[in-house]
């Protein structure tokens, strides 16, 4: 059954997600090692139907999922492996779930799961503000994600561009001796900066999905 993405929901959720687009920067240039589903590049329609949106996710996951089999398979001794995430419209169904907690994007989390079950680390790169962090960090554990990190924006990360933070998160999870072999996000700004060996765009119809 189709569901239409763009009623909000009556809910502190719904006033936390208007929140953060209202917060979100313009796009930067999506990186060239990003792949994305073949609709993302079309010009979309005002409305995209729940099953239209699931199976454009499918597709970049099913490009997705054999990189990783390998990659992961393939890691060096020593190698702490990770993978970023963004939230909105990527980890959790944020224009479609109506209600709170919001539901997992299906096809995103049994990447996850297949990663996380062999020993990757999950991090989670959103531009949300820190005030709904707790909130977040427990729809992705009540969802099936396995946390090892949840980044969100503090009070002067609100003064910088979306991509900028989040080139900086990654740099940070780098840091941390972690290899990032997968980035997943829907936006431009999930991808752009580097900091991750290979990205992998979800759809955003042309910026109509936050």
């Amino acid at each position: 059954m189709n569901r239409r993405p763009w009623l909000r929901r009556a809910t502190v959720s719904a006033v936390s997600t208007a929140a953060l687009v209202a917060l979100a920067a313009p796009a930067d240039a999506a990186t060239p090692t990003s792949v994305a589903a073949s609709a993302t590049g079309a010009s979309a329609a005002a409305d995209v139907g729940y099953d239209t949106w699931q199976r454009d996710c499918q597709a970049v996951m099913d490009q997705a999922l054999p990189y990783l089999k390998e990659r992961i398979a393939g890691a060096r001794p020593g190698e702490k492996q990770a993978i970023v995430l963004d939230v909105d419209n990527t980890s959790l169904e944020t224009d479609f779930g109506f209600r709170y907690p919001q539901p997992a994007n299906r096809p995103v989390l049994e990447v996850a799961e297949y990663a996380q079950e062999r020993g990757v680390a999950l991090f989670f790169v959103t531009a949300r503000p820190g005030i709904i962090e707790a909130p977040t960090e427990w729809n992705l554990a009540h969802a099936g994600y396995e946390s090892s990190g949840l980044y969100v924006r503090g009070f002067l990360d609100l003064f910088r561009g979306v991509a900028e933070y989040k080139t900086a998160q990654r740099a940070d999870i780098e840091s941390q001796g972690y290899t990032i072999i997968a980035n997943i996000g829907n936006s431009a700004t999930d991808l752009s900066g580097g900091h991750a060996e290979k990205g992998f765009k979800l759809p955003d119809y042309d910026g109509q999905l936050s």
